[in-house]
């Protein structure tokens, strides 16, 4: 079975309340989709990185994310994703403020995970940043996931 990392993002958009903001509308609704129709296709994981960023907010979301995502597997926190995730920052397939980002491709390089899934398209799903990601990883003896977003791990569904 084909293991998904699930990154903060997937959480906020699959339980935040319906946005009035048409595209993030429709990622919500992608994302709810997946999650009945594919999500158990897949291994998925978290880190303990996105238990922390999901319980920042207003206490009755906050409640509601980490109940949903605190079913999974976490990966664990080793000294080599800290190394990892400052590589990534040292070599500019991040910029220095988004170092949690940076921590969780470093989950999913050392977890070795198929795909990381995001909503985050200014950091993680980003195709300029990725060819420095793929180095970084490739140069650390690492396989670089397959960064994506729900919509691209949708497959066909009869479409």
């Amino acid at each position: 079975m084909e293991t998904v990392y699930l990154e903060t993002t997937v959480f906020s958009y699959l339980t935040s309340r319906p946005s009035r903001d048409v595209v993030i509308a429709g990622h919500q609704q992608t994302t709810a989709e997946w999650w009945a129709r594919r999500r158990d296709e897949f291994a998925c994981v978290i880190s303990d990185f996105v238990l922390l960023e999901l319980g920042r907010g207003d206490a009755e979301q906050v409640a509601t994310r980490v109940r949903v995502a605190k079913v999974f597997t976490q990966l664990k926190t080793t000294p080599e994703i800290y190394r990892l995730s400052e590589l990534l920052l040292m070599a500019g397939a991040f910029p220095r403020t988004a170092e949690g980002d940076a921590l969780h491709l470093a989950l999913a390089l050392t977890g070795r995970v198929d795909y990381l899934m995001t909503w985050n398209c200014a950091h993680l799903a980003n195709a300029r940043l990725w060819p420095k990601m793929k180095k970084v990883a490739e140069e650390a003896g690492w396989r670089l996931p397959v960064i994506c977003t729900p919509d691209e791990l949708m497959g066909e569904l009869g479409r």
